[in-house]
């Protein structure tokens, strides 16, 4: 019998609810804040044949679920070549130009057998903190190729039938820093991939493996026909749009992210064959990255699709090796999440051209990766790695969130108390950004700063791999540009300062020094002047706006005795 709505939305649920406790799972078991807190991680269910995602977590990082759909087409092009799977197999690799994003990203994908035929595949991915290469925490503004970024992995079988391989596991721990914190995250993930084995032997044995398997296939061509039913609502037409980023950390020269989207009927073509070619520095990404990207932006603009391969079906992604965005190995790629930002940038604005009324200007567009190192003073090694947030861009609708975190994902900002507690450093400020968010009718929020002092006695390493220190978040409508990035530390001769504006490395500061990051506000959306003067007062008494930018962005001044006037 053919399954019915009802059953269809059971099995759905029921599905997602296993990726969520494997997300769960790993959350509540990592060593490393950046999957613990952060939650820079994802599960899910695969095709058999195929690799399409079939089910991801609804708290896993969505730039993964394009990704991770390449990750396990890789191990099964290992299967096909090498033979050998079996019940009890484990795969694990890092290799970021077939499973996507960066080599910190550790994928484990395991075979599910039924009666001795695969089934379908799970998969677990986590950032873990450190993985050799010339930089602690692996963001190497200054690398020019792979291998001075962290070892590589190509998939090879962690467990064989059951039996954990040790000299794999040797391998892991000599080339970190920290193998510790791998160690912990590896066995977070092992146990999420069990526990998702035998909450799906249990779906299994509720509803059988025809109607779960039937399932798979109805719930990815209802995926499909959601968007295409989006995309036929924008009108037909070729929009182009077009963002830069500051330069690759190697040679200061702006890179062009451009796009062509193409729209007919009810599909979709996403060309960005003229951004700029394949990069020197860590800003290439790969075609499995560039896909998971636009994965990201089309459900963010259309948030009602579900999330599965079928997403993906109306729409077709050009990223030639010509550019930075279909790099090969061993082109670095540590600042992927840096080229995403912008690609998710120019999606937007493409949409934004071909739906005027839904345009949003810019979000902050960068995540600052920031990491911090050194020795305790009973000489044990420390690696601080974090993200940061910032400004998110003014719509149609509302402001822009304050000090929020980026499209890419639903990774939170670890917070400062984890932070402070695991590693030898102190936060002497973290808060709102006055003046950073763009003007508008609707302001684009704020960012933020942070200051960072050191602890730990000798020299503390620092290294940031950020962007945005040249090319502000754009304004739509009328609105306009939020604040850039901005970033300096202490030196005995005084502040120094990025030559990069955004990039730095093999910089240090001694006890008791300082570092400050100040983050980049969204894009105001909307002319400035049609802002009412009451929401202007307001945002200089919450300290969102100075009463010297209320004039000179809003035409408003508020005298002392709070009356407003234009």
């Amino acid at each position: 019998m053919p399954i019915d709505p009802v059953t269809l939305a059971v099995l759905k649920g029921r599905l997602e609810q296993i990726a969520d406790e494997m997300d769960a799972t790993l959350y509540r078991s990592a060593f490393n804040p950046i999957i613990a807190e952060a939650r820079d991680a994802c599960h899910g269910l695969y095709h058999a044949e195929t690799g399409d995602t079939l089910v991801q977590g609804t708290k896993g990082l969505p730039i993964f679920v394009g990704a991770m759909a390449f990750a396990v087409r890789a191990v099964i092009a290992k299967v096909a070549a090498d033979g050998g799977l079996q019940p009890g197999d484990t795969f694990l690799f890092n290799d970021p130009y077939d499973g996507g994003t960066h080599l910190n990203d550790f994928r484990l994908v395991r075979p599910v057998f039924r009666d001795g035929r695969l089934f379908c595949w799970l998969a677990s991915v986590g950032h873990w903190l450190d993985i050799g290469g010339n930089v602690p925490g692996n963001y190497n503004p200054r690398a020019t190729e792979s291998h001075q970024e962290g070892v590589r992995f190509p998939p090879v079988k962690l467990i064989r039938a059951g039996v954990m391989q040790q000299d794999i596991l040797d391998i892991l721990a000599a080339n970190s820093r920290v193998p510790q914190s791998n160690w912990g995250d590896l066995n977070g993930q092992l146990n999420a991939l069990d526990l998702g084995e035998k909450r799906l032997a249990e779906l299994l044995a509720d509803y059988g493996d025809a109607a779960v398997a039937e399932s798979f296939g109805l719930l990815m061509d209802r995926a499909e026909a959601l968007m295409a039913a989006e995309i036929e609502g924008l009108p037909d037409g070729t929009y182009v749009f077009e963002d830069f980023l500051d330069n690759d950390g190697v040679v200061d020269a702006p890179l062009r992210i451009a796009l062509d989207m193409r729209v007919a009927g009810g599909r979709m073509v996403l060309d960005f064959s003229r951004s700029s070619p394949p990069c020197l520095g860590p800003i290439n990404i790969s075609v499995a990255t560039t896909v998971a990207a636009c994965y990201v932006a089309l459900k963010h603009a259309f948030p009602d699709v579900p999330a599965n391969a079928g997403v993906l079906r109306p729409v077709e992604v050009i990223a030639p090796d010509s550019t930075l965005l279909g790099a090969k190995a061993p082109r670095p790629v540590a600042g992927y999440t840096e080229t995403i930002l912008r690609l998710i940038g120019v999606i937007f604005g493409a949409l934004g051209q071909a739906r005027p009324d839904r345009a949003t200007a810019a979000p902050f567009g960068t995540i600052n990766a920031l990491a911090l190192s050194g020795q305790r003073g009973d000489g044990t090694r420390w690696v601080m790695f974090s993200f940061f947030g910032g400004g998110l861009g003014g719509n149609p609708e509302s402001d822009g969130l304050h000090h929020a975190n980026n499209p890419i994902s639903t990774a939170t900002i670890p917070p400062v108390e984890i932070l402070e507690a695991a590693n030898p450093v102190m936060f002497t400020q973290w808060a709102l950004r006055p003046d950073s968010g763009g003007p508008g009718l609707h302001r684009g929020g704020v960012g933020a700063v942070y200051e960072i002092e050191a602890l730990a006695p000798g020299t503390t390493e620092i290294a940031l791999l950020g962007e945005r220190g040249r090319f502000a978040p754009f304004g739509v409508a009328g609105g306009a540009a939020g604040s850039m990035n901005a970033f300096w530390w202490e030196t005995p001769e005084g502040r120094a300062t990025p030559p990069m504006a955004s990039k730095v490395v093999g910089v240090s500061i001694r006890q008791g020094q300082r570092l400050r990051l100040e983050s980049p506000g969204g894009g105001g959306w909307g002319d400035p002047a049609q802002r009412p003067a009451k929401d202007v007062a307001r945002d200089i008494r919450l300290g969102h706006v100075s009463a010297e930018a209320a004039i000179r962005d809003y035409g408003v001044r508020v005298a002392a005795d709070g009356s407003v006037s234009r």
